[in-house]
């Protein structure tokens, strides 16, 4: 066997916002970590809304510092439904301050958070970055060798697959994958707009999906700004797809109902074709998935990021037990530990988004019925909305989220 060119406890396969957290994370825990892959921060328009848990999660990491500056907080989120349904459905509005806290999160852009979040890594003196792609893995005794397309190896007690839905680490561990599509395509933008957005984000539920604006920090002379999330047919999303920049602002204006006034383009707009994601199981001969690579679904009710984060913590705190327990932190008890604490969390996300984004492209009447009678008892009954809220934005079963600082008084967000 030819011999590595050096070794580490964790090697981290993917350079996005996920496998740069979870370098920077597992480092933070006293693993010497090796983070391999391009960076991966295209913009076309998208961001990252990040909850109070995953904020929580990165105060614990001590990241938040150095990324707050770049976030706009989000102190509620207001549902509005415009799919003309035959039974009224009512709207619904979710506040920070009815459970408590000052914002339910903030959103970056997703280029500026990955830009951030490398340089953190480029300061962190415990993890080794490696631009090259893995092309091949090899098992042995107590560890597994990466073969990078270079040539060059590198020997882990543990791989953690943080490469996207097209996983190459999944592939080489064999595990399979269940998908599906759906009939729509997110259009992503930045925007600037007339009106201010006070800190809300508003979600349009309309027969195509939702049209989402989430707030952004002022940029220039454009004082305020959002960023969008609008699911449409594929039909709709070929037709905006040829407007020019100014006629799809309008188009964009208009769906939201002039709820900002006038809107200009900020970024060049991206369109996504939907689709969803689930891994056979989160783990394989040491090696761990996370993010993307374990899960995927549409851009509803923002739980892309905040799902990988925890991810992440479970997988940490996983290995941190194995450890404490001398154990073999790539072994199966440290690895089964880790499947068992996240799996259920990502089951329920999967399915409850996959519900949620059909029921409103169903324009069935009991479909109907039933998505209001769900917006009237949230909107009628306080206890109701306030623990829908709390799981949506700080999941109390996560006790390694709960146990992270709230902010300190005064503190941003």
């Amino acid at each position: 066997m030819t011999r590595a060119d050096s070794a580490v406890d964790i090697l981290v396969v993917g350079a996005g916002a996920a496998g740069l957290c979870a370098a920077l994370a597992l480092a933070n825990s006293g693993h010497s970590v090796a983070l391999a892959g391009p960076l991966e921060a295209a913009s076309n328009g998208r961001t990252v809304a990040l909850f109070e848990g995953s904020l929580r999660f990165l105060r614990a990491q001590k990241l938040w510092p150095d990324l707050a500056s770049i976030a706009a907080k989000i102190v509620a989120i207001d549902l509005i439904d415009a799919t003309n349904a035959p039974v009224p459905i009512p709207s619904l509005t979710f506040a920070a301050d009815e459970i408590g806290l000052n914002a339910l999160g903030a959103n970056i852009e997703n280029d500026k958070l990955v830009l951030r979040l490398a340089d953190l890594v480029r300061r962190n003196p415990d993890i080794r970055r490696v631009e090259d792609l893995v092309a091949d893995i090899e098992y042995h005794t107590d560890g597994v060798t990466a073969v990078f397309a270079s040539g060059r190896r590198i020997d882990a007690k543990l791989i953690v697959a943080a490469d996207g839905q097209r996983s190459t680490m999944r592939k080489k561990a064999g595990i399979g994958t269940r998908r599906w599509t759906y009939p729509q395509v997110a259009l992503t933008v930045l925007l600037a707009h007339e009106r201010p957005h006070h800190d809300r984000s508003i979600e349009f539920h309309t027969r195509s999906g939702p049209c989402t604006l989430v707030p952004l920090p002022p940029r220039g002379e454009a004082q305020h700004r959002s960023s969008l999330v609008w699911l449409m047919s594929p039909q709709e999303a070929q037709r905006r797809h040829g407007l020019d920049a100014d006629y799809l602002a309008a188009d964009i204006a208009h769906e939201v109902e002039e709820i900002y006034g006038e809107m200009r383009l900020d970024s060049d707009p991206g369109f996504f074709p939907m689709a969803g994601m689930r891994a056979a199981r989160l783990t394989g001969r040491r090696i761990a998935l996370i993010a993307e690579a374990a899960h995927t679904f549409p851009p509803l009710a923002a739980q892309g990021l905040n799902l990988s984060l925890r991810d992440i913590a479970a997988l940490t705190s996983s290995l941190e037990t194995a450890r404490q327990a001398r154990e073999d932190v790539g072994g199966a008890a440290a690895l089964h530990r880790y499947a068992a604490a996240q799996e259920p969390d990502i089951d329920i996300r999967v399915r409850g988004i996959d519900v949620l984004n059909r029921s409103m492209l169903s324009d069935a009447l009991p479909v109907d019925m039933l998505r209001g009678l769900g917006f009237f008892a949230m909107s009628a009954l306080g206890p109701l909305r306030r623990a829908a809220l709390r799981e949506g934005v700080l999941p109390h079963h996560r006790r390694q989220l709960r146990s992270a600082p709230r902010p300190t008084p005064g503190a941003i967000f």
